[in-house]
């Protein structure tokens, strides 16, 4: 899986957390189902299955320097990639 990047997942946090304040203080129906669904998108985003998690992981993005996140972007790519190097199979001497 490719790590998302900081200006997806800033978002993200911010709007959780910006219903998770309003949730606290009104728990209207649309409320609850804005915050589920923004959790729901905070998971899928950082391949988790809680918002805990999620959480955990969207802080851990945030505070990876940029170019961490490029290279590791970049190495899974290539990896991940059909027909790279690294996924095709290497003649073995006989």
């Amino acid at each position: 899986m490719l790590m998302p990047r900081p200006e997806t997942v800033r978002p993200l946090l911010a709007r959780y957390n910006e219903l998770q304040l309003e949730h606290s203080r009104d728990s209207a129906t649309e409320l609850s189902r804005n915050l589920e669904d923004v959790s729901y998108t905070l998971c899928v985003t950082t391949g988790t299955r809680t918002i805990q998690d999620a959480l955990l992981s969207a802080e851990r993005i945030l505070r990876t320097p940029a170019p961490a996140i490029s290279a590791i972007a970049a190495e899974t790519e290539q990896r991940e990639r059909p027909g790279s190097p690294t996924n095709t199979p290497q003649p073995t001497a006989t």
